[in-house]
């Protein structure tokens, strides 16, 4: 939810400071997760001035260049070389001086310094619009009328619109928070309780309303009254669509809201400052002048306003007119009954949607709508009618209209308030705090409710309309606790606590276990978000994936198979914020379908590279990231938990080149490779990825079965061997490996791959490698005579296996 700091103190009484606000708006629930200044103008025109061109001359050694002469009304005139055609001797502009930072509507911000320009030097900028962020036209520098003084600065001229805005992470039953008034009226019930003093919220209504005529009338018809329990209308007639007054416009912009035009930004307007969405048609669209609030068959074809066609589903509440759908209940407008440029009546929709049917039909079509969200969470029944005089106040105000119908009110059963008890014993209990009672009182009715009845140890209130999601006592003790500030809540001075035991604790060690290993090897932890985007994926491997009936957003709408997708969305970010080399982990999960309610869902581990492992310092040079780091790193993690692979082979895959899996007893444990240019181009990544995933669940399993074994170093010493040979170019490692394995050398503890030699003076398609084996026998010294056995016992079968040449 998104506050303007000024717009919210048009409903205080008293001022309040920024920063004391966000502190108040933290401490009574409403956390603030970010306070931003926001500028109009990027920058606000600081250091800008208002400039009077005493000369201009042309420029000897350019034709396009005027040498100016500019008082800024302090010291001498800047000499300044300008290149607009326009700038002519007597005109009022705006000045850049030397030092001054200017924000162009596009591009980076630059500062003014002395400069010289074709030989002549140039202490500062005449300004187009465009350079200074008030426009986007760079036809030439902006001419200011004469009224305009010199000396002054720009921003106390155009007086370009500042404000705080506050984020507020609000939780989703605070339905009456989201509007400006309805957090002044909290904020309102803080400072009374705190400040001791009776601070009311100034109410946006007034008496004022009146009808002009009669010339409207429309009729409203409710057939579905459970799912539209209330609806309220007004006719206005004679308005003209235009632009927004700029007080408006400012304030929709402030918090993030894209002026349109006057009934549209009206409409948003209200809905942000009461949290009552309205909804304006096109009176000359409403056919027979009747209103009908009805469900459509199941099927029936509706064009929304972003002109795509959606099959209606029965149980969607439908705006009808008296021949067809003219909108979404609660949800969204229809393509030929909204507000055009050539509108000139319209009627003006303020009613009370059902929240679940509203929800339902909002994921339904995919369409997630501010009117939705707060529909959802349910209005204020109550104020329908109130929201709808002061928009149509606004309206006649601004549009020029006039208001041409009685208000159309249709309420078959009106609400009664809920009625909840509090006993103060259970306030403490639940509080952990002695309230007076007068204390509670004067919360609750600063707060909206009613003092229904007074016990000695129980209190009896009527629950505001605002407050939709108050129905027992313990939200009560939550209202109270809030206003009085969950920051004040007491912390007792002992905790008592049942420790959890748990009967399978190995994994979560050793998951532990691996990512501290992984932390050690200057890896980060990453976590993603499981529901990912489909268009990620191809239309073959989305048949086997998880889709979401109730996606949060057209981006979110279906389960990743796979953590690659969602790990380069973090490369990526991590990229665009300049941090190049990365090393980085996730646990997480993956799911798959295999046909109608037979869903699975697998624990992985990957791990991603890109950029340099190791960064270049004073002893050592940049090391890049590659394929084999990868891979030894996923042999680590193996290792940590006990498990070699018997095989390592390549197994092709779409989105990774030259890619790899490691198997146990014919189980995949893991797979790495390279991720190819086509998926890192989709993720707008530009420099090399390896990728590798491992089978979590399968390693826990094998990790549980290891037993692992202590035993004595090695009394004798270990001897090293090295051979070289002259083998295919296009032969693996592997098969040497393969090839000494078949001889079953019981005293061969290790062999290495340690060095890798093409040339062309090799032979033709030929290359070299250097491996080296190490020996141990634990009962005795080897000697010379049994190691020069095996040696060539190796070097025999490579040359005779692999037609290697061993070299001397």
């Amino acid at each position: 939810m998104t506050i303007s700091y000024k717009w919210l103190s048009e409903y205080l009484p008293v001022s309040v400071e920024p920063e004391r606000l966000s502190r108040i708006l933290t401490s009574i629930g409403l956390e603030v997760e970010s306070l931003v200044q926001f500028e109009e103008v990027k920058g606000g025109l600081k250091g800008l001035v208002i400039g009077h061109v005493l000369s201009a001359e042309k420029h000897p050694n350019a034709d396009k260049l005027t040498l100016t002469k500019v008082d800024i009304g302090s010291g001498e005139p800047l000499s300044i070389v300008c290149g607009a055609p326009n700038v002519a001797v007597g005109q009022k502009v705006v000045v850049a001086p030397v030092g001054t930072t200017i924000y162009p509507a596009t591009g980076d911000p630059l500062t003014m310094k002395v400069a010289k320009i074709r030989g002549s030097e140039s202490h500062g900028m005449i300004c187009a619009e465009d350079e200074i962020g008030l426009g986007t036209s760079h036809a030439g520098i902006m001419v200011l009328p004469d009224a305009a003084k010199v000396g002054t600065a720009a921003a106390d001229y155009f007086k370009p619109y500042t404000d705080w805005i506050y984020e507020i992470g609000l939780t989703p039953n605070r339905m009456d928070a989201m509007s400006h008034w309805g957090v002044a009226r909290d904020v309102c019930a803080y400072l009374t309780h705190h400040d001791k003093k009776d601070i009311k919220p100034k109410l946006p209504f007034n008496n004022s309303f009146k009808i002009d005529n009669t010339s409207l009338p429309i009729s409203v018809q409710v057939e579905n009254t459970k799912a539209c329990p209330r609806y309220s209308g007004i006719g206005i007639t004679n308005i003209k669509i235009a632009p927004s007054p700029r007080w408006l416009q400012e304030k929709l912009k402030a918090i993030g809201q894209r002026p349109i035009n006057n009934i549209v930004d009206i409409t948003n307007y209200i809905q942000h400052e009461t949290g009552q969405p309205l909804h304006a048609f096109d009176a000359d669209a409403i056919t027979g002048n009747k209103i009908i609030v009805k469900n459509l068959p199941e099927g029936t074809g509706f064009v929304t306003l972003d002109e795509k066609e959606r099959k209606l589903s029965a149980e969607d509440l439908v705006i009808c007119n008296e021949k067809e759908g003219m909108c979404i209940a609660g949800v969204f407008g229809g393509l030929h009954s909204g507000v055009s440029e050539k509108t000139t009546n319209i009627f003006l929709e303020s009613a009370c949607f059902d929240p679940v049917i509203t929800r339902k039909t909002s994921f339904r079509h995919g369409l997630r709508t501010d009117a939705a969200s707060r529909f959802e969470k349910g209005t204020d029944i109550s104020g329908t009618v109130n929201v709808l005089k002061r928009a149509a106040l606004l309206i006649k105000d601004i549009c020029r209209g006039e208001i041409a119908s009685e208000i159309v009110d249709i309420y078959p059963s009106p609400k009664e308030k809920i009625q909840v008890a509090i006993k103060y014993h259970f306030l403490k209990k639940l509080s952990g705090k002695n309230y007076h009672p007068d204390a509670v009182k004067d919360i609750l009715v600063s707060l909206g409710f009613e003092i229904v009845k007074e016990g000695i140890d129980e209190l009896r209130v009527a629950v505001p309309y605002h407050k939709t999601d108050i129905s027992l006592p313990a939200d009560l003790v939550e209202e109270i606790l809030r206003i009085d500030g969950l920051d004040n809540i007491a912390i007792p001075e002992a905790i008592t606590i049942t420790p959890a035991v748990e009967d399978n604790h190995a994994k979560e060690i050793l998951k532990e276990k691996t990512a501290n290993y992984l932390a050690g090897l200057g890896f980060n932890e990453i976590m993603t978000n499981s529901i990912t985007n489909a268009a990620y994926f191809s239309d073959g491997e989305k048949a086997q994936m998880v889709k979401m009936l109730n996606s949060l957003s057209a981006e979110l709408n279906i389960l990743r198979n796979s953590l690659l997708e969602t790990a380069l969305e973090s490369v990526a970010h991590n990229l665009n914020h300049k941090n190049n080399s990365l090393k980085l982990f996730e646990f997480g999960k993956a799911y798959s379908t295999s046909g109608p309610g037979q869903y699975q869902e697998t624990e992985e581990l990957c791990l991603i590279i890109s950029g340099s492992t190791h960064e270049s310092n004073w002893k050592q040079k940049e090391v890049a990231a590659d394929f084999y780091y990868l891979k030894g790193a996923l042999l680590s993690v193996l290792k940590l938990a006990g498990i070699t692979p018997d095989i390592i082979d390549v197994l092709p895959v779409p989105k990774l080149d030259n890619h790899i899996v490691l198997k146990l007893k014919g189980q995949i444990l893991a797979g790495a490779g390279e991720v190819n240019k086509k998926l890192l181009t989709r993720f707008d990544i530009k420099q090399p990825v390896f990728f590798a995933s491992l089978n979590w669940e399968a390693i826990t399993g094998m990790a549980a079965a290891h037993k692992p074994t202590v035993r004595e170093i090695p009394r004798y010493p270990a001897v090293n061997r090295d051979i070289a040979m002259i083998v295919s170019r296009q032969m693996k490692y592997e098969e040497v490996e393969k090839t000494v394995d078949k001889i079953r050398l019981s005293k061969l503890q290790h062999m290495k791959l340690f060095d890798i030699f093409e040339s062309e003076k090799l032979g033709p398609d030929k290359k070299s490698l250097a491996v080296s084996f190490t020996f141990l026998d634990e009962e005795k010294t080897l000697t010379d005579k049994e190691i020069d056995g095996w040696m060539s016992k190796i070097m025999t079968t490579l040359e005779k296996d692999l037609q290697a040449e061993i070299r001397k």
